[in-house]
């Protein structure tokens, strides 16, 4: 006896695929659209038809993706995988800063080559050892991962950076740590001398803790 055919078991189309992948990953990159094996021409079609929003080079989001103030550094991450979101950046997206800085501060390996990233606009910092490596928290964004520095460790990177953003920012950054109660003392103290700024950081500490 012939049976009826399920629909629901028929492959989709690349079209249908690609739509698929855009919910499910967020921000498309044109690499992940080869790796699952659908020619890149698809992505222009649906930007054509409205379906996607090219938001910059390389990179596709949805047209009716709910996007977060911490769109620029999802795609920052995306762009740069080995990269942290540090200091201005940073600061701004753990409420230490009304600032809203126009590129994405992000740091990298002292040996990395320099990533050719045309957006999001992206200014980039050498760090190394343990100052790179520790106090990296990873956030899920947009079902994305963001890593970025942790509030005591971007007020420590603030003091060693001061010449670049100014003593009053680092400062202020500080006091709204402790008063917001993102850190404790123990949090400040270790990450002060982990960037080695303990001379720097400790009349500060003092008068504040």
């Amino acid at each position: 006896m012939a049976t009826l055919s399920n629909k629901s078991s028929a492959p989709l189309s690349k079209i249908d695929r690609l739509i698929q992948l855009a919910k499910d990953i967020g921000v498309l990159r044109t690499q992940d659209v080869t790796a699952h094996g659908i020619p890149t021409v698809y992505l222009k079609r649906l930007c054509d038809r409205g379906v996607l929003i090219r938001s910059g080079r390389g990179l596709y989001v949805p047209a009716d993706a709910s996007l977060t103030e911490s769109h620029s550094l999802v795609e920052a991450c995306q762009r740069v995988p080995r990269g942290v979101i540090c200091l201005l950046s940073a600061l701004r997206f753990h409420g230490l800063t009304t600032e809203n800085p126009y590129e994405v501060w992000m740091a990298i390996p002292p040996r990395m080559r320099r990533p050719a990233v045309d957006y999001p606009p992206i200014r980039f910092f050498r760090f190394s050892g343990d100052p790179l490596t520790s106090e990296v928290e990873e956030h899920l964004i947009e079902g994305l991962l963001v890593r970025v520095y942790s509030p005591a460790k971007t007020v420590a990177d603030c003091f060693r950076y001061r010449n670049k953003i100014g003593i009053d920012v680092a400062v202020q950054a500080l006091r709204d740590c402790w008063e917001y109660r993102r850190a404790n003392r123990r949090d400040l103290w270790r990450c002060a001398r982990l960037c080695r700024v303990e001379a720097v950081m400790r009349p500060y500490l003092e008068a504040i803790l």
